[in-house]
């Protein structure tokens, strides 16, 4: 039985340059480590777990055989969401930091405040705040407008 609890799922990710991610996603995104596995052979972090509030982003070096990073992949096809006091402001920081915005924010039709970032290791962030609540039948019907106007994903 494990010492810590776990959400029901907590995403992997590889990175190049483990201990420097661990840095970024703490003081950029402001994560906590809860702890690191060192291989005592080559020295790199083999698994790392950060902590975003009550949720678990768990992450390693690349070992290609086992995982690859989205450099080495060519991308990504996943983006994690965040939800932050200040979404402008976090990815002010995050720019600052060596990310790259993909995604202005902006006010979004579900109510919250929204833009994307691809940090420096490859892996894309929503980053928001609410500003809203938005029932999902309302949601529908912002979304059904905004199509009827201009058929471009607006995320």
């Amino acid at each position: 039985m494990s010492t810590f609890n776990y959400p029901r799922l907590s995403p992997t990710i590889a990175v190049h340059n483990a201990p420097v991610a661990i840095e970024f996603y703490q003081s950029v995104l402001g994560a906590s480590e809860r702890y690191r596995l060192v291989d005592s052979a080559s020295g790199q972090i083999v698994h790392a777990e950060l902590l975003f509030g009550d949720s678990v982003l768990m992450l390693c070096e690349e070992m290609p055989e086992w995982n690859k990073t989205p450099q080495t992949l060519g991308g990504t096809t996943a983006r994690f969401s965040l939800i932050v006091e200040n979404a402008d402001e976090t990815i002010a920081r995050a720019i600052a930091a060596g990310a790259t915005e993909t995604m202005p924010a902006t006010d979004q039709f579900y109510g919250f405040r929204s833009g994307n970032i691809r940090d420096p290791f490859g892996h894309e962030w929503m980053i928001q705040h609410p500003v809203e609540k938005v029932s999902p039948e309302e949601m529908q019907k912002r979304w059904d407008g905004m199509f009827a106007q201009s058929p471009e994903c607006p995320n």
